[in-house]
């Protein structure tokens, strides 16, 4: 195919959000010989971490360079790629602030992250998939984040190898989709990474004993996090108490609305000596383990500080990969730990679409805006202003 499709990047905001929505254009990939290819419908609104220095060499149009010129300069620091409209001409268009750390005001709660979120519709299969193939055109779908995943979501995206997409069925929207290979699914392995410490601790303390676990920020990851980790222990017949520590006021009414999870608002007008026994007082005591996923320094020396002795916090490898180095001395000293966490497996993302496909698991609460929209989003997103998660859609699959 020769179409070209226009692609929209979003680079990872900085304390300043403005103009960071970009748009360019990349051919529509001929389909993989044994892939497939892929018409997104939605996609969660997600940065990239690391950038391609290849992104031109993709496009079409010359006027890409100039971002490509822009991302050389900073190839340290994340961008994102969020989505992508039909388009048979045009040029690069936008001006961005050189990106800073995304765990700014307004971001550090989970609301938005790293990572690659598409749900569509399989419009394609390679000339040598078998006819009797798992994965048929028509097929809804949601593709795992493989390591050399697309760079972004355009509007027709490929896969190389069908094991890399899971079936949606009819009881999941595709907007819900959209959220699952990302924020839900390493919400999911953070929880199964806690388990067996959880399994440990009532083990030590007998038939009465109780594991206390924390849950830092109320964005898309920890109302996850949240209610994946409420299906996971509900057989252990509440000896396992979840607490919620909410960055802000709407996260702070979205988990009280789930009525097994204590919630803690830790409002930054107050003193740190303050939010940290109010913490204890709501959790009668330090806690076992905390999922922190506020992504700040302040935020994770706080959950240390209400951690138990020989507990454990757990947080997404990236964070933990800046701010381990900063809290392992301390974390030493209380004979605490810190844990980094992977994104999960094709597998772990096959379960959570079961779980959520049979009404096991409840989505957090998301508002579906159109892709034109994406500069107005982010801006949302990075003052706090969009509940749960946010999603973009492209294309009309009814």
């Amino acid at each position: 195919m020769n179409k070209l499709c226009r692609q929209v990047s979003i680079e990872s905001p900085g304390p300043t959000i403005k103009d960071c929505v970009f748009s360019f254009e990349v051919p529509v990939p001929d389909v993989p010989p044994n892939g497939a290819r892929i018409r997104v419908v939605c996609a969660g609104a997600c940065y990239r971490i690391r950038r391609s220095p290849s992104i031109s060499s993709v496009s079409s149009t010359g006027s890409v360079s100039s971002l490509s010129t822009e991302l050389s300069l900073d190839q340290g620091l994340g961008g994102s790629v969020v989505g992508s409209l039909p388009r048979s001409s045009g040029s690069f268009s936008g001006t961005c602030n050189m990106p800073q750390s995304p765990a700014h005001h307004g971001v550090r709660d989970g609301a938005l992250f790293p990572g690659y979120e598409v749900a569509g519709i399989v419009e394609s299969l390679g000339a040598e998939v078998e006819d009797n193939a798992a994965i048929q055109e028509g097929d809804r779908v949601v593709l795992y984040p493989y390591d050399g995943v697309p760079h972004g979501y355009a509007e027709f995206i490929i896969v190389h190898e069908l094991k890399y997409l899971v079936k949606i069925p009819d009881s999941v929207s595709l907007p819900v989709a959209a959220m699952l290979p990302t924020g839900a699914l390493l919400a999911m392995n953070t929880v199964f990474n806690a388990h067996q410490y959880v399994e440990d601790i009532l083990h030590q303390r007998g038939e009465n004993g109780v594991c206390k676990i924390l849950i830092v920020g109320t964005g898309g990851l920890a109302l996850w996090a949240m209610r994946i980790a409420s299906h996971h222990f509900k057989d252990t017949k509440m000896r396992v108490q979840l607490t919620v520590a909410s960055l802000k006021d709407e996260g702070f009414l979205m988990a009280k609305e789930f009525k097994t999870v204590n919630v803690v608002q830790w409002s930054e007008d107050l003193y740190e000596r303050q939010l940290i026994e109010r913490t204890t007082d709501a959790c009668n005591g330090e806690v076992d383990i905390v999922i922190d996923f506020g992504t700040t320094s302040r935020s994770l020396h706080r959950s240390l500080q209400c951690l138990s002795k020989g507990g454990v916090v757990f947080m997404c490898s990236e964070v933990a990969e800046k701010l381990m180095p900063k809290f392992s001395r301390l974390a030493d000293e209380r004979q605490q730990r810190i844990k980094a966490v992977d994104m999960g497996t094709i597998e772990q993302l096959q379960e959570l679409v079961k779980l959520v496909g049979n009404g096991e698991i409840e989505p957090p609460p998301h508002t579906v805006f159109p892709a034109e929209e994406a500069c107005k989003v982010m801006e949302k997103l990075c003052n706090s202003e969009i509940q749960g998660r946010a999603i973009l859609q492209f294309y009309d699959a009814d």
